[in-house]
């Protein structure tokens, strides 16, 4: 079976700087995390994949049909969330939900009914009927993803899509992508906050310099940059140094033994790499690697 989103030799280039630089990846399903730094091409491969932007050369596919020369039918399969609500601020959120299905080919009476679903979905039912320019950040955002969603995608790209969002705000919208690829779509996000994809995604890719660094899931990702360590752990829950354990079978214990007496009194702690670390690593290296670690 074909993959979801299929992605073959994908290259952009800008004032003859290479911004995607042959990406090819395919992505099966549930939440697929993009990270990188800024410049580093999310952005760009977003706007290829959903139609906004014709790539030099390669191919991508969503379902089957190239978002080139099938762009029509691939924008009936997509929804899209930019890094900025994209809503009308004179405009109620029942009146731009209503809007958008209209635009879509909805009748009248069914747009009134997809808006009033989002809304119930979304929570956003008392704020139905007020101007979204008095919404707060995360109520905006969530309007933002309801009209992605008027007629149900079976791919939704969201390119970083807790931008300014305050942590209550973040949770919720989380919860919303986490129900959305329950429920069966695939999700495809950028984001440089690591604890959001680290939260969702089911396989994350690491893009630098217009390549993939690396790609895996969070575990393997994470496994490429080192296994547990023994870390001391103050009162405050701080780390204060990490244990050099030798690979022994009493390599802990024999460790613990050679505590100074002022760390006696410290809690010791197991700790694996985040995937904040292994970003950090990976993107420092000057070699790709593979999810075995050797140098591709």
């Amino acid at each position: 079976m074909n993959p979801t989103i299929e992605i073959t030799d994908l290259r952009q280039s800008y004032g003859g700087r290479p911004v995607l630089d042959g990406i090819t990846l395919g992505i099966e399903g549930g939440v697929f995390a993009l990270l990188g730094p800024n410049g580093a091409g999310k952005t760009t491969l977003v706007s290829i994949l959903s139609t906004l932007l014709r790539p030099d050369s390669g191919s991508a596919r969503i379902l089957g049909h190239d978002v080139v020369r099938e762009a029509a039918t691939v924008r009936r399969l997509i929804g899209t969330t930019g890094q900025y609500a994209s809503i009308d601020e004179a405009l109620t959120g029942r009146e731009n939900l209503v809007m958008i299905a209209r635009l879509l080919g909805l009748g009248a009476r069914r747009a009134k009914q997809r808006a009033d679903e989002l809304l119930g979905s979304f929570e956003l039912e008392d704020a139905a009927d007020r101007r979204v320019g008095g919404y707060s950040g995360g109520m905006r955002r969530r309007v933002d993803l309801a009209a992605s969603l008027v007629l149900p995608p079976a791919v939704l790209f969201l390119d970083e899509p807790t931008t300014g969002l305050d942590p209550a705000s973040r949770s919720r919208l989380w919860a919303d992508v986490a129900q959305l690829a329950a429920d069966g779509c695939c999700v495809f996000m950028t984001t440089q906050m690591l604890d959001e994809a680290e939260a969702l995604a089911d396989r994350v890719a690491i893009l630098q310099d217009g390549a993939i660094v690396a790609d895996g899931t969070v575990a393997e990702l994470t496994g490429l940059v080192g296994e547990e360590t023994a870390v001391l752990v103050g009162r405050d829950g701080e780390a204060v140094r990490t244990l050099d354990v030798p690979s022994s079978a009493g390599g802990l214990a024999a460790a613990l033994a050679g505590l100074d007496p002022a760390e006696r009194g410290l809690r010791v702690e197991l700790r694996r790499p985040t995937l904040d670390d292994a970003f950090i690593a990976l993107t420092r290296r000057d070699h790709r690697l593979d999810l075995t670690g050797a140098a591709a």
